[in-house]
């Protein structure tokens, strides 16, 4: 099978060369695409394989301390991205480097502003966000506490629903182990809906606003 990408963001050659050690794998690259401002890794294809591999027998791990495991390198991975931003955040702006982008921060702050408390969590299935939305929340001093919370329903949400997609399916459809490019397509259609959603919303919203304004100006 040929991956979408390098080898290194395809879950079977990972399987492959890591076998049963792909689990900690995983909880690598989860924690560094959700704290440390690397967001070209391939966290959703791979909670997904994960759930798929666990199906499949692929992979001989519990399914719920795989997703406990995911979850915790997922709040951790956030934790640390709130902490870099809080110390520093501006200097990383202002760098403007190759994989950190000042237009990341700029889309990923507007994204905040927008969506406040939530963006925490749907900013979670979004890629790029998912990674510089805990550091923007660092840069703009967000209280730890309320931070903590809404970053540990995101993760959780985002672990469960992407790691079971892939399980629930794999045990439908134990093909998809041949198809995961196909399936990986999937998981990007699906972690759009929420964005879909939110935006629709927003015009919904929009729409009523001037709506009301024009009726009250006519009257």
């Amino acid at each position: 099978m040929h991956s979408l990408g390098p080898d290194w963001m395809d879950p079977n050659f990972l399987l492959d060369r890591y076998g049963t050690a792909l689990i900690w794998v995983s909880l690598a690259i989860v924690f560094i695409e959700c704290g440390l401002l690397f967001p070209i890794l391939p966290g959703d294809s791979l909670l997904f394989a994960i759930g798929l591999f666990i199906a499949t027998g692929k992979l001989p791990i519990n399914l719920g301390l795989a997703l406990v495991l995911l979850f915790v390198a997922a709040f951790l991975g956030n934790v640390s991205g709130y902490e870099i931003g809080r110390a520093v955040g501006p200097s990383l702006y202002n760098r403007d480097g190759r994989f950190i982008k000042r237009k990341y921060f700029d889309q990923t702050h507007a994204f905040f502003e927008k969506h406040g408390n939530k963006a925490l969590v749907i900013g979670r299935f979004v890629p790029v966000v998912r990674t510089f939305v805990t550091v923007v929340a660092g840069v703009g001093r967000m209280e730890r506490r309320r931070f903590f919370v809404w970053s540990a329903v995101g993760a959780a949400l985002w672990v469960a629903a992407v790691t079971l997609l892939g399980y629930f399916l794999g045990q439908a459809f134990p093909v998809l182990q041949d198809k995961l490019d196909v399936a990986v397509l999937l998981v990007v259609a699906v972690s759009l809906v929420p964005v879909a959603f939110e935006w629709w919303r927003h015009r919904r919203q929009l729409a009523q606003a001037l709506a009301d304004e024009l009726d009250e100006s006519t009257s």
